[in-house]
């Protein structure tokens, strides 16, 4: 197995094929990359910008060049030296367009007769499909075009001798039912991913489906196209374990990740697999830059709000499961209680059954912990879905105290990560999941690793916060205290931001939270008043100003944590990986903010003349705007652990001692040593780091970053950046 030293995350897309990806090759050899690590390249809905609703399984997507494409890449990726990661979509398919999706449409039109119909977690025995698509109860509008069934541009098949009479007549005799979009929530008779609609569950747990929808991607592994597999969602599968196990049979060889987001505590199941994606790593990285005096808030309890939430979601979003469960024995209301109180993603019968012991409010039912009972295993897909729409889709935009902590698989009641515990978690995943990927920022993360970097900084003046807040809220009030407290932070956090942006993101964080408007009941009068408050923070002088200074006064800071962050990440045990365009300043909000176009040319033109002034001894890039200080931190991290792995072989902690050591995180990783530090706001008045030096283990240390032999006194070692990456020499 070729195990990467490090990835680079690209969201290839219609508009950015695999080409144009080809085009990076030199640029990611260069910035020290071992591995492109794509999004989806299986066919998907024409035009989706993330490749994750796939519609044919069997080919590579023709919008991003097709199969010839694919070859281009991988030989353009092997010139370079370069290997290739892939992200498959094994729990579900897309379904927004039917016409797209041969299966789907053959299912449609067939019924159980499809040679798909075992393809789809359908609920056969609940009657006809029900496809919630109607803009309204009434059929009025449909209409019988080219041998098919059409609401507007929704384009529906119809059965063999059906075809004859009204559109409802026509309509009344398909396999399918269309009803009102609405309804969908309680009448959906198929498993769909979350509460998307237009994403439904397909049945890998069968081995023909698996072969069937696998078969592409295992002929990229036996053809040697692709290197490694990120397996997007498992908990959505049926038996998970099973799953990868059959595909870790198959691809042997191939370095293989799954999308588990571990709660706090959580082990890993015992699977076949190198690790996860990383949320476990960026929340332990995150913490570290965070301090954790920062005061916690009076009245509802982070636990709280989220027990409420996922209540809420599951008796409001996922009344369709539980009408399922119910109809195969299940109590809802229980099924219903325990799905809220459980603290992880899902349990794994018969693994962890403890999960649901602990989870459920009072007996639980027996049923549920036997795995071969359908009532348990549909459950278990059930709690998943859950979590992510109570906890991150909801929760995390309602418990607004410090947004920095508001994460996939973080806990936002959780201050702060102190340097022991963060060694501790260090040194088992260096001995239990070292191939594992580490992370700060995905396509699916709530904000970009830099703005978090500058909200942690608000934990170092809560007083200076809450004063600015108290001011600007006089010139911008808004009726939802929780809502506004994200509102400021989201501004301060990304600035300089365009207002459009930011409105975008506001509207869908206040649909999200589900408190003073919503998606399915939007408050035109709430929505009207963020945008005029935006438009204030833009167009009103004195305001504008005063956020702006705000935000400029802790802009230096957040640089140091994000330096300091992304360092730990690059060279902490696991593979790191980094996301499209973070390796400078990165101020993206959730997606789609965060899958945005990067310049990739800016980042090489940079990045070679960074090179070009260290071969000529030119002074290092100073840390400002341009995010040279960063690209620096990165390509060296980087080209270090491809071109020396032997020196990232342990781990162990390095001692500060000193006035600030609690400022201070190190470790050797056996011959490469981390230095970062979590800059306090007002260190430089106090003394600066005054007599804090590190225990250097033995021997002479030069720092990769700028070339100079090391020192154990900080204020020499960090005289030109807060973080250090010491080599032995």
């Amino acid at each position: 197995m070729r195990v990467p030293t490090g990835t680079y995350r690209v969201q290839v897309r219609p508009d950015f094929g695999l080409d144009a990806t080809a085009g990076l090759a030199g640029y990611l050899r260069a910035l020290g990359a071992s591995h492109l690590y794509s999004a989806p390249l299986l066919t998907a809905t024409p035009g989706s910008p993330h490749g994750y609703d796939v519609v044919d399984p069997r080919t590579v997507n023709p919008q991003l060049g097709g199969a010839p494409a694919l070859d281009r890449l991988v030989a353009a990726l092997r010139q370079q030296g370069l290997g290739l990661v892939v992200d498959i979509v094994p729990n579900h398919m897309g379904l927004f367009q039917p016409a797209a999706n041969p299966m789907w449409w053959d299912v449609l039109a067939r019924g159980r007769a499809s040679v798909y119909a075992d393809w789809f977690d359908i609920d056969w025995d609940a009657g006809p499909i029900v496809v919630p698509v109607l803009g309204s109860p009434a059929l009025d509008d449909l209409r019988v075009e080219d041998g098919e069934l059409r609401y507007y541009e929704h384009r529906f098949p119809i059965a063999a001798g059906t075809g004859e009479g009204t559109p409802q007549e026509v309509h009344a005799r398909q396999h399918y039912r269309l009803v009102y979009w609405r309804e969908g929530n309680e009448r959906l008779n198929y498993r769909r991913f979350f509460a998307v609609t237009e994403l439904a569950g397909v049945r890998v747990e069968d081995p023909a489906v698996f072969e069937a929808t696998h078969a592409e991607i295992l002929r990229w592994v036996r053809e040697g196209l692709a290197d490694g597999i990120r397996v997007d969602h498992p908990d959505g599968l049926r038996d998970p374990g099973g799953y990868l196990a059959r595909l870790r049979e198959r691809a042997p060889d191939t370095w293989l990740l799954v999308e588990k987001i571990l709660e706090r505590g959580e082990p890993m199941p015992p699977w076949p697999v190198d690790g996860t994606t990383g949320y476990d790593a960026l929340a332990e990285v995150c913490g570290l830059f965070i301090d954790p005096g920062f005061p916690q808030p009076s009245g509802p309890t982070w636990q709280q709000e989220s027990y409420e939430q996922k209540l809420d979601v599951t008796r409001r979003l996922f009344t369709a499961e539980l009408n399922r469960l119910e109809r195969l024995g299940g109590d809802r209301e229980v099924l219903a209680e325990i799905a809220a109180n459980f603290d992880v993603y899902r349990t794994y019968l018969p693994y962890g059954v403890e999960h649901l012991e602990k989870a459920a409010k009072g007996e639980v039912p027996e049923r549920l912990k036997d795995p071969s009972d359908e009532l348990a295993a549909r459950f278990q897909q059930l709690t998943g879905a859950v979590m992510a729409k109570g906890v991150e889709d909801t929760a995390m935009y309602r418990w607004n105290h410090l947004i920095a902590l508001n994460e996939v698989g973080g806990d936002p009641s959780r201050v702060g990560v102190e340097p022991g515990e963060f060694h501790e978690a260090q040194a088992r995943r260096h001995r239990e999941w070292p191939n594992g990927m580490t992370t700060l920022s995905t396509h699916d993360t709530k904000r970009g690793e830099d703005v978090r970097a500058r909200l942690a900084v608000l934990s170092e003046v809560p007083d200076e916060w809450r004063a600015a807040v108290a001011g600007w809220r006089e010139a911008a009030p808004l009726d939802d205290p929780s809502f506004e407290a994200l509102f400021w932070q989201t501004i301060v956090g990304a600035w300089p931001i365009s207002q459009e942006r930011l409105r975008l993101y506001l509207q869908k964080a206040a649909r999200e939270a589900n408190r003073s408007t919503s998606w399915d009941e939007p408050d035109k009068a709430f929505e009207d008043a963020v945008e005029s408050n935006l438009a204030r923070v833009f167009h009103d002088a004195d305001l504008h100003g005063s956020v702006r200074d705000f935000a400029s006064r802790i802009t230096p800071y957040g640089w140091s944590n994000a330096l300091g962050q992304k360092l730990v990440q690059l060279t902490m045990p696991g593979v790191p990986d980094v996301y499209q365009g973070t390796e400078l300043w990165e101020n993206s909000l959730v997606d789609p903010d965060n899958r945005r176009p990067v310049d990739f040319a800016e980042r090489l033109d940079l990045l070679t003349a960074l090179d070009a002034a260290a071969a000529a001894g030119q002074p290092l890039p100073p840390v400002d705007v341009s995010g040279a200080a960063k690209l620096l931190v990165v390509s060296r991290a980087l080209r270090l652990r491809r071109d020396r792995p032997e020196l990232f072989g342990d781990y162990r902690p390095v001692e500060a001692t000193g006035a600030a050591q609690r400022h201070v995180v190190a470790f050797d990783r056996g011959g490469a040593l981390t230095v970062a530090t979590r800059l306090p706001v007002g260190l430089e008045a106090a003394g600066g780091w005054r007599d804090t030096e590190l225990t250097l283990p033995a021997g002479d240390w030069v720092d990769a970053l700028t070339g100079r032999g090391a020192t154990p006194r900080l204020a020499d070692l960090l005289a030109s950046y807060p973080v250090a990456l010491l080599v032995k020499g």
